[in-house]
């Protein structure tokens, strides 16, 4: 059975320039493997910071054209790419699965995610319409809102479709001319988003794609010609984002890392929350930020553990949960697993060694679902973001404990309660402290024009990336005062 489809050669990556595919001169290329089989799927090239300045320049050209197209004008470009994005979902959904090593599913579900986002930066031009008051005899006041110029986004390699596309609909819908620098590991998407964005008509230089690792990275932190910085990644990279791009003046939101706590409590719904646990640690393999790390158990809750612990031992890794990103990530979970259970945790569902039937999926990068019971609050698997599809049950006597190792956390991405009382629900949501809570949902991202952030050292910054708060970062209001005549009978203004 194939899970994904694979290209027959590697595809070979360019950097997208003031609406050209251009290879860097000398530049090194950097090899892309499937994580579902660990061959070569793609090459790319290794930008360097010097690199970086013919992107930004063709960017800052096609700068004030776009911002002077008008909004409407701007929203029928994307309208066009919104159709394009869901005429070529499949294709996009398996370009996602087949670097990222998700399932077809989950790469499809995020493509859809990226189209919602679409849907929203559609709604600017009949939402934010700017706003106009008399504020004293013969003097107005307004406000409207402005592009910044020259914008980058950094993304991750856990969604190749989905984490650009929070950022690229509001960005240009609002005005600027945006540079997307993929992760090097999930770079190929990146390579569609640009061609189906040419194909609806956006400007050659409005759209950017600049390949490379730390060094291009650099680059863009240090341009003086970009205006703002978004980050989706580690919360180590996050904060170096937020203070080398915010030293130099620049707008920055870094969202960071997560341990995302479900708390179980014994009226639980025993039908839903077993696969709602299930599907949040194992979900994208584990690799997102909105993934279950942590199951507090509170009180007698033996029957969920049991339950939870059937499903994940009679999950199939390939058909029903992806590949990790790389055998370093690997062979860094199989050791976390390893210090927990040397800790003291007790292996309930062991993960390792599991692997599909196959001989094509031999060198892919393999873990499957893993239960780490008795994990004591000061253990790494209790603290650490493991980032894998590994989940720690920590047991706590009361609700009040539950909170206070939540609160305990240094991060505050998300946090979920299961019960069935509505007053423990809302207790939870009035004490979590995270940015985003959910009742009874294992993953509780908001859909828009709901937007999503974390808090604490899930994210650096001000603001969230998508929704309302993702068209603020992105832009800036001007505001216009205006008198034609001197006025004897108004206020101090007149």
């Amino acid at each position: 059975m194939s899970f994904v489809q694979l290209p027959d050669s590697p595809i070979i990556g360019r950097n997208l320039v003031g609406g050209e595919w251009v290879t860097p001169k000398g530049a090194a290329m950097i090899d892309v493997r499937s994580p579902y089989t660990g061959g070569v799927i793609g090459r790319v090239p290794a930008s360097t910071a010097a690199d970086v300045a013919p992107v930004v320049e063709a960017a800052k050209k096609a700068a004030e054209g776009w911002r002077a197209l008008g909004l409407r004008d701007r929203t029928a470009k994307m309208l066009r790419f919104r159709m394009l994005l869901e005429q070529n979902l499949d294709k996009l959904a398996n370009s996602a699965a087949r670097e990222a090593g998700k399932t077809i599913g989950e790469a499809r579900a995020g493509v859809l995610k990226g189209i919602e986002v679409c849907d929203f930066a559609l709604s600017i031009q009949n939402l934010d319409t700017g706003g106009a008051l008399e504020v004293s005899r013969g003097v107005s006041c307004e406000f409207k809102r402005e592009p910044l110029g020259v914008v980058a986004g950094i993304t991750p390699f856990n969604f190749p479709a989905m984490v650009p596309m929070w950022m690229i609909p509001n960005a240009l819908t609002v005005g600027n001319a945006f540079i997307l620098k993929p992760s090097e590991k999930v770079p190929l998407t990146s390579l569609l988003l640009g061609e189906l964005l040419l194909e609806a008509g956006v400007p050659p230089g409005v759209f950017s794609i600049v390949h490379g690792g730390k060094e291009a990275v650099d680059g863009i932190l240090a341009h003086p010609d970009i205006q703002a910085v978004a980050f989706v990644g580690s919360t180590a990279i996050a904060k170096r984002v937020y203070t080398e791009g915010t030293a130099r003046g620049k707008r920055v939101l870094a969202l960071g890392g997560a341990k995302n706590h479900l708390i179980v409590v014994p009226d639980a719904d025993p039908v839903f929350t077993p696969q709602a646990v299930l599907d949040s640690f194992t979900g994208c393999a584990g690799q997102r930020c909105m993934a279950a790390s942590v199951m507090v158990a509170v009180g007698d809750v033996q029957n969920l553990i049991d339950d939870i612990a059937r499903r994940a031992a009679a999950l199939e890794v390939g058909p029903g949960m992806g590949a990790l990103i790389d055998r370093a990530s690997q062979e860094r979970l199989e050791a976390a697993i390893a210090r927990a259970e040397a800790e003291g945790a007790k292996v309930l569902v062991d993960g390792r060694g599991k692997k599909p039937a196959g001989a094509q999926w031999a060198g892919g990068n393999w873990l499957g679902p893993t239960i780490l019971d008795h994990v004591r609050p000061e253990m790494e698997a209790a603290q650490k973001e493991l980032f894998g599809p590994i989940i720690s049950i920590v047991r706590v006597p009361t609700l009040t404990a539950a909170l206070e190792l939540q609160h305990a956390s240094p991060y505050g991405n998300a946090a979920s309660v299961f019960t069935t009382n509505g007053a423990v629900a809302q207790h939870v949501v009035d004490t979590a402290r995270a940015g985003m809570v959910g009742v009874n949902v294992g993953v509780p991202v908001p859909r828009e024009p709901f937007s999503f952030g974390g808090i604490n050292d899930s994210r650096f910054g001000h603001g969230d990336i998508t929704g309302q708060a993702g068209v603020e970062f992105w832009s800036y209001l001007k505001k216009v005062t205006r008198k034609w005549t001197a006025r004897t009978d108004g206020s101090w203004m007149s």
